[in-house]
């Protein structure tokens, strides 16, 4: 088999998860909240500091400022719109590392 074969079974795979109910909800949620554009740009920016939270803490300080973080978008996240793309996307991770994780120890890659 050559690169070429496993790019095109790439190329396949990507097929097959466009097709999960999974990836159809996350888009399905996403076109949704884009439907209100404030709002979608409110949730980028939600998304962005998490992220940056995330990679910039670690221990005890990543505890207390994702505290002080769900604090304070607590009542953006009681927004239906807000929290059923939340969880669409977050599903739609979680698949996809469940699947890079699967991947990984297939191919016994350290």
């Amino acid at each position: 088999m050559t690169e070429n074969d496993v790019m095109e079974s790439a190329k396949q795979l990507a097929g097959i998860i466009r097709e999960t109910d999974v990836y159809k909800e996350y888009l399905c949620q996403r076109e949704s909240l884009k439907a209100q554009p404030e709002l979608y740009a409110q949730v980028n920016e939600y998304r962005q500091k998490n992220f940056a939270i995330q990679n910039e803490s670690d221990g005890m300080e990543l505890f207390d400022r994702m505290e002080i973080f769900e604090r304070e978008y607590r009542e953006f996240r009681e927004n239906p719109a807000v929290d059923e793309f939340l969880r669409a996307e977050l599903a739609f991770c979680r698949m996809m590392q469940e699947m890079n994780v699967l991947l990984t120890a297939e191919i016994d890659f350290e």
